[in-house]
């Protein structure tokens, strides 16, 4: 048996939907078998890898980094799983937008950091913010959504387990946004 070539990663997002993935308990080594996890904060590999059979993308993009990554995840990918709101909405991080990014940035490195002269935007290491966080269908094709905040480790066992029998499910019984 060839085993599924498994990615995950986390961009504008609170790591919620990761912590849920854990949470799946003693089915992680039930799935084990099908899967080669190639890249992920689980694991400690550097760049992305090619020919990635499934990657479950969590959180918003809101900088040009995360713009990038999901382009090279697209583009290295077979099949993309949105995982939680924040990837299918932007929902939380997306809240920036109702001030846009240079407020955003004003807010927070200079008016309650209290900065001085010498320790300023760390533009070097920070990515440029995006002019409005958006979900990842509106930056890359997405070929599948699971929502909820974070989506629970149910939803996430039965649609993985759906992916490698290659059935549908009715996610509608596992969670809804915000669950």
């Amino acid at each position: 048996m060839n085993k599924i070539r498994l990615a995950t990663i986390w961009l504008d997002g609170c790591s919620g939907c990761h912590m849920s993935f854990l949470d799946m308990d003693e089915r992680l080594i039930e799935l084990a078998p099908y899967f080669e996890v190639v890249y992920s904060p689980y694991v400690d590999t550097k760049e992305f890898p090619q020919n990635v059979d499934l990657t479950i993308v969590e959180g918003a993009l809101s900088s040009d980094h995360d713009l990038e990554m999901i382009k090279k995840i697209r583009a290295n990918s077979k099949l993309i799983l949105a995982l939680g709101d924040c990837a299918i909405t932007g929902n939380i991080s997306a809240m920036k937008n109702l001030y846009g990014s240079e407020a955003v940035l004003q807010r927070g490195y200079f008016e309650l950091a209290d900065m001085n002269e010498e320790n300023r935007y760390p533009s070097t290491v920070v990515p440029k913010l995006l002019d409005r966080v958006i979900p990842l269908h509106e930056a890359v094709k997405v070929d599948y959504f699971l929502p909820g905040c974070p989506t629970p480790a149910d939803a996430i066992y039965e649609m993985i387990h759906a992916l490698i029998n290659g059935t549908t499910i009715d996610i509608s019984k596992y969670t809804r946004f915000g669950k």
